[in-house]
């Protein structure tokens, strides 16, 4: 491929990642904000670490609620630009997530006839105003409409953002109000959506033949079910091992640290989304390899300095944004950084998994870092108590890294480039000043000076677009009030 179709590439790719940070940015910022608000005025520590929990749970049977339709319905829409093939995928995807989201009323009539689950109906409501969003939003993305995907989370997380406002700060709602203000924002979001691009009416079919579409799809999703669950029990189940040994109030402070520490996670998934994209459409290009090492080496630069920039400016701003119940969280967060990193990479070579729709091979990696992850915890958090939950999701997402480093060979190949591991050094090294200083100026300098040196790590020619890239957003913000 020539230089001028690589920039293309590299334009196309920047492109996508500036669209995707705008919607997830935009909508984490609010949700991000939410976190004062609930712990000022959820000030008892365990009734957040109890809804918590119920969002944990949620997470894992989300999965199973919609069957992974949203990873199907996605990878399936992408890659065909055929109306009646699309209509086959979207009324499959949306009949079968319709009995699913029946089954799961039945399931929870049954489950409240015979237990006693304080806020179980809310907790329904929120797996499905959470499927539905997921699904959908999806679906629009794989149609090709990024904008009213990335609007969609905007209007989201203003929805929780001002509902919990309402319901949590005025009317003294707590955890009842939370729950509500998430289902309702998320709902409103998912009628957006249709209104806007019209799903429904275009592409839903009554009367149509599904079964190789559905078979094809489900032979993409169903693989994907087990390696939900254990992605759960890597990534959640630590807040139920807290909860036995420590209590719901630990747990508390955990989940708030955990909040932050989704700053990392969100700025991973606008990666991985636009990544998502543009991996699966140069899949099969000659200089494959060459291109996908370059974006690598690059991303392991931008993740050092988003990992020191996120932990030292938490760090000097935490007490006043933070109630004083919860600052305890504060010395978590470096840590839990670094494993939000390492999972950040490990989601960079799943892709080669989509790419060749081969995701059975997810399977064996996930199951081990499952047992790996239960073991952990098992030996960690009774005796090390939060550090040994955090201890455990290094130790875990490093066996999976290693693991997937190892099978992305049948792929692709990835070049170290020798001025990465200056980013590798910078957030290695990172946790000794972060607990060291104590004056929020040396904090300051050392956060301007490992950012600098993460940035000279990264590749030039992405250094060049970056700038490249800044400079144009600038000169347009510049412009603006005078093209109005």
């Amino acid at each position: 491929m020539t230089s001028s179709g690589t920039q293309s590439r590299s334009s196309k790719f920047l492109k996508d990642l500036g669209i995707y940070a705008i919607g997830n940015l935009g909508s984490k910022i609010i949700t991000f904000a939410m976190v004062p608000l609930y712990t000022f005025f959820v000030e008892d520590t365990a009734n957040f670490g109890y809804y918590d929990l119920c969002l944990t749970a949620i997470f894992l049977i989300m999965p199973f609620a919609t069957l992974q339709l949203r990873d199907g319905a996605f990878r399936f829409l992408l890659e065909t630009q055929d109306n009646e093939r699309r209509s086959k995928i979207v009324t499959f995807v949306y009949r079968t997530l319709l009995s699913s989201f029946i089954l799961c009323v039945i399931a929870t009539a049954m489950l409240a006839t015979f237990t006693s689950i304080d806020h179980l109906w809310y907790c329904l409501g929120l797996l499905l105003a959470m499927s539905l969003m997921e699904v959908i939003s999806q679906v629009a993305r794989g149609l090709g409409n990024n904008k009213a995907f990335v609007t969609a989370g905007i209007l989201s997380a203003t929805g929780i953002g001002v509902l919990s406002i309402l319901l949590v700060a005025f009317l003294g709602m707590g955890i009842k109000g939370i729950f509500i203000a998430n289902i309702l924002a998320r709902v409103v979001a998912a009628v957006y959506l249709e209104l806007r691009l019209k799903i429904i009416s275009t592409y839903f079919k009554f009367h149509i033949t599904l079964s190789r579409v559905g078979r094809d799809i489900l032979k993409y999703s169903l693989p994907l079910l087990p390696g939900s669950l254990c992605w759960w029990l890597t990534g959640s189940s630590d807040r139920w091992f807290i909860n036995h040994y420590l209590g719901l109030d630990v747990n508390g402070l955990y989940a708030v640290a955990l909040r932050f520490n989704g700053i990392i996670l969100t700025l991973a998934t606008i990666f991985y989304q636009a990544w998502q994209e543009t991996a699966i459409m140069q899949y099969n290009s000659s200089d494959r390899d060459k291109f996908f090492s370059k974006i690598f080496n690059s991303y392991i630069g931008i993740l050092a300095i988003v990992l020191t920039v996120y932990t030292f400016t938490l760090k000097i701003f935490y007490p006043i944004i933070v109630d004083a119940n919860y600052q305890e969280s504060a010395s978590y967060l470096y840590l839990m950084g670094i494993s939000a990193v390492i999972f950040a990479l490990v989601a960079f070579f799943d892709m080669g998994y989509q790419c060749a729709k081969d995701t059975p091979r997810t399977l064996p990696a996930i199951i081990l870092a499952a047992i790996v992850n239960v073991v952990c915890n098992l030996l960690l958090v009774k005796h090390m108590g939060v550090y040994g939950a955090i201890a455990t999701s290094i130790i875990t997402h490093t066996v999976l890294l290693l693991y997937r480093l190892h099978d992305m060979k049948r792929y692709f190949k990835l070049s170290f480039y020798p001025t990465t591991s200056l980013a590798v050094a910078v957030m290695a090294l990172g946790i000794i000043p972060y607990h060291l200083l104590s004056s929020s100026w040396l904090s300051l300098a050392y956060m301007l000076l490992a950012s600098l040196v993460a940035f000279y790590s990264i590749p030039a020619k992405t250094r060049k677009e970056i700038k490249s890239k800044i400079r144009g957003a600038l000169r347009h913000a510049a412009h603006a009030p005078f093209q109005q």
